[in-house]
């Protein structure tokens, strides 16, 4: 009997697609247990200081209104693992948006109407949030964001620099950035009367969820249950429980009904992180042949009083191109900001902006091709750590991008090419993204009938995890796709790793491939017909990804753009784009396709449109909906193209692929502000590129 061909590498549609369009796809909103109440969380309107007294009278008066938690009577929480979840246990306000009561009502309406009675004074105390490189408060922590050394340094690059015979040294700034995600930050709890605790929450993993609210309650993992079967994007902002989930179970023992908070969208970017802002200074010294001798990236950004959250925007540049000195430096400010925190390519995205838009700018003092300079820059091992990498594919990603886009027919000269009013420039910039691997569990079974059953608590959000982890499971047992169920989403499955980092395939498909390929051995000792139960394999990767590996493992990728800036208004449009990614094997072309091409459309915005500021006054993001933070939409991206280069790579894991999900974005932004600046000949150097920051340099 001849076995199936494996289904891997195989453009396998999505296995929840059909329920999604036909809105059979259930969302953690959308679980309505009987007797439902709802609960509308109420900000603080001060900057800092603290609450001195609520007047919940009025509130408490209205049809509907079952309850007003406050600091003076919500429930007490044990010390929660992450103190942005201390919601309503004291009376101080560290930043303007922080939580002070939660209305409990019948309905939405009547949970809002409440909420809008409340009487609130506070003891205002003095506020900054405002982020320079010369702040005062500025520190150099021990570690950044992923564990990362605050600081490294390499040879002196300070002196190498002095001596270079090219030098650039130029500051990029990138202001506050939202997640946004289109499905809000959203939770249904409810307890049973013997103490369960079970939840529905909008989450990039449901293990963190249950843990973290393990430690808030004081109570046994085994006692929660946490699901996240659909969820409607995350970009990092869901990568662990916020407050909307605390104060739903809290409101729901509160009350003794089930409580369902689905964040208003104006709230979100004060309660669910942000990428902070980065000022960063890079200095590049090269030789005439274009060598790089010294580079020094140095990094300044915010981070709240609440908890420490440092962007590692100056980590990729340790590991981008080879010199033979470099210094990369992070310092943060401790300000009355809300917390910051992950989104989509955390340091990377920011970092690699500044590194290659300095890149496009040391090739225009060398009048060098800007894809020469960094294939001429390229190294064999990494330059921070010294270990090999275990692939490395950007040289064959700028020379495939380039053949792909006509690079080669560019004419190099800024603000050459007219098309009447509209000024032509193209630009290119490289992108790289660590190979983050987390321990991880699953189950398979062998049932009587010749199906298959794989459980494992992954988390798809939009990526399509149930498609291809059912396709390695499937690869490994030697059967059809469709012979392999699939069960994620819930607590109660084996636990596994949030879906963050890039990590998830990797993560959860190595767990489902030992517990596959366990169970096969097992199918393979048995002699006879299997019993009515069944047969089960369990897995763990725990000690298989702790073990250090002796390379560097990194994806990488080229971005290719084309823009077209209108000289009468500054306007930009993105023409044209394309992504040549080296990402180890691609599992499933179709999925693969749609989370680099979502990626390089964040990048757009991140180039075009995303823009935040915090007001000094009040203390707050000024744009905090989607009519005034502008993130791209179809007709932003006319023509976008993704590719990949197939990498063997036998360091990785059993599948030998690297995560996709942020690749992606890294560089985007970058190679859309070097082809403006090829249309204009103006260099800026603080995103986003908007009309009216280009308009006067064309008039």
């Amino acid at each position: 009997m001849s076995q199936a061909p494996s289904p891997l590498g195989s453009p396998v549609v999505r296995r929840e697609g059909r329920d999604k369009v036909t809105g059979a796809a259930r969302y953690a909103a959308e679980h309505t247990p009987p007797g439902c109440l709802y609960g509308w969380p109420v900000p603080a309107t001060i900057a800092h200081g603290r609450v001195t007294a609520v007047g919940a009278e009025e509130a408490l008066a209205l049809p509907g209104v079952h309850a007003v938690l406050t600091h003076d009577n919500a429930p007490a929480l044990k010390e929660p693992d992450d103190p942005t979840l201390a919601v309503l246990q004291d009376d101080r306000v560290p930043h303007r948006g922080w939580y002070v009561a939660l209305v409990v009502a019948d309905t939405l309406e009547q949970a809002r109407a409440g909420a809008e009675a409340l009487r609130i004074s506070y003891a205002t105390a003095p506020h900054d949030v405002l982020l320079t490189a010369e702040h005062t408060g500025l520190y150099t922590p021990e570690t950044v964001n992923g564990g990362y050394p605050a600081v490294r340094e390499r040879g002196d690059a300070d002196r190498a620099f002095a001596t270079s015979p090219i030098q650039i040294d130029a500051t990029y700034t990138v202001g506050p950035l939202h997640n946004h995600p289109m499905e809000p930050h959203a939770t249904t709890a409810r307890w049973t009367d013997d103490g369960h605790l079970t939840v529905y929450d909008s989450s990039q993993g449901s293990t963190t969820v249950r843990d973290s609210l393990s430690a808030a309650f004081g109570l046994r993992p085994q006692q929660i249950t946490v699901v996240a079967e659909h969820v409607g994007g995350g970009f990092g902002s869901k990568g662990t429980p916020r407050p909307q989930t605390v104060l739903a179970a809290m409101a729901a023992r509160h009350t003794g009904h089930p409580v369902k908070v689905a964040l208003p969208r104006r709230q979100l970017a004060a309660v669910v992180g942000h990428r902070a802002p980065t000022v960063q200074r890079i200095r590049l010294g090269a030789e005439d042949d274009g060598t790089l001798t010294s580079i020094v990236h140095e990094v300044v950004t915010h981070t709240s009083t609440v908890k420490e959250f440092v962007e590692q925007a100056a980590v990729p540049t340790r590991v981008m191109y080879g010199s033979g000195h470099s210094r990369t430096t992070h310092r943060v400010a401790a300000l009355d900001v809300p917390s910051p925190s992950w989104m989509r390519a955390p340091g990377e995205a920011p970092g690699m902006y500044a590194l290659e838009s300095a890149m496009d700018e040391l090739a225009s003092a060398l009048g060098m091709d800007p894809v020469e300079l960094r294939l001429r820059n390229d190294p064999v091992d990494e330059p921070d750590s010294g270990r090999p990498f275990s692939s490395r594919g950007l040289a064959a990603c700028l020379e495939e991008g380039a053949a792909r886009f006509g690079w080669r027919d560019r004419d190099p000269r800024p603000a050459v090419r007219e098309e009447g009013p509209l000024l032509i420039g193209t630009g290119v910039a490289s992108a790289t993204y660590p190979v983050y691997v987390m321990p991880s569990a699953a189950s398979a079974h062998a049932a009587p009938d010749g199906s298959y059953h794989v459980r494992v608590n992954a988390t798809d959000i939009g990526t399509g995890a149930r498609t291809v982890l059912a396709q390695i499971a499937a690869a490994a047992l030697g059967t059809p796709v469709t012979n392999v169920r699939i069960d994620i989403g819930s607590s109660d499955l084996p636990d596994a790793s949030l879906a963050g980092g890039s990590s998830g395939t990797a993560s959860w498909g190595w767990a489902v491939h030992k517990a596959s390929t366990a169970l096969l051995r097992l199918l393979h000792e048995r002699t006879g017909p299997l019993l009515p139960e069944g047969l089960t394999a369990h897995a763990d990767t725990g000690r298989d990804v702790s073990e250090e590996s002796p390379y560097a493992r990194h994806a990488f990728g080229a971005h290719f753009a084309e823009v077209a800036v209108d000289s009468r208004t500054g306007e930009t449009r993105v023409r044209r784009m394309l992504g040549v990614f080296a990402a180890g094997r691609v599992l499933n072309p179709r999925t693969a396709r749609s989370q680099f091409i979502g990626g390089m459309t964040m990048g757009i915005g991140m180039a075009l449109t995303e823009a935040s500021a915090l007001d000094p006054v009040f203390g707050d993001f000024t744009e905090t909906d989607l009519a005034s933070y502008h993130v791209p939409v179809s007709a932003d991206v006319p023509w976008i193209e993704a590719q990949w280069i197939d990498e063997d790579d036998p360091h990785l894991n059993p599948m030998g692929s690297k995560g996709i999900g942020e690749i992606g974005i890294v560089g985007a932004a970058a190679a859309v502000g070097n082809a403006v600046r090829h249309a204009t000949g103006v260099r800026l150097r603080t995103l986003p590129l908007t009309p009216d920051t280009l308009l006067p340099y064309l008039l």
